[in-house]
């Protein structure tokens, strides 16, 4: 009976904290490495942990665009990125810690089109992890009106 009742009230805890998901979107046009660092890489993984230790759910979407680009293409020197040093000399890290929290952590990655086209981007220049959608307003928009914490990262 007791194992019946403690499994009850678990359950009934996980069914409560999931209704309690948080919600934040990160508004990401920075082309600084070391606020991609601060805000991005590291921000979103003690955030998740942070809310993780009370069983609640941070659901994080990141919405690109701006000088933002130059970190999700699979490969800059085939891009107008290839002369940015400091894109060059982190991109190996820096594509492996993003992919990560695509897979490890669920963020969702949304691109604006319109920009991409002005940078001479195509989707086959694009990781694979990320979604390319009309613009970047209308991610914002949507995620807004969904509930989403705004948290810009310039």
């Amino acid at each position: 009976m007791k194992k019946t009742l403690l499994t009850l009230l678990l359950l009934l805890s996980f069914a409560q904290a999931d209704e309690e998901n948080l919600k934040v979107v990160y508004d990401l046009t920075t082309k600084n490495v070391a606020k991609l660092e601060q805000n991005i890489l590291k921000g979103i993984v003690a955030h998740k942990a942070y809310f993780q230790k009370d069983f609640r759910e941070l659901d994080v979407t990141i919405v690109i665009h701006g000088g933002a680009y130059r970190y999700f293409v699979k490969e800059p020197s085939t891009t107008l990125y290839r002369d940015d040093y400091e894109l060059i000399k982190n991109y190996t890290e820096l594509k492996k810690r993003l992919a990560s929290l695509a897979d490890t952590y669920d963020v969702e990655f949304l691109m604006c089109g319109v920009g991409m086209r002005a940078n001479k981007l195509q989707e086959k220049d694009i990781v694979p992890y990320v979604k390319v959608i009309p613009n970047s307003t209308i991610g914002l928009i949507e995620r807004q009106n969904e509930g989403y914490a705004y948290i810009p990262v310039q």
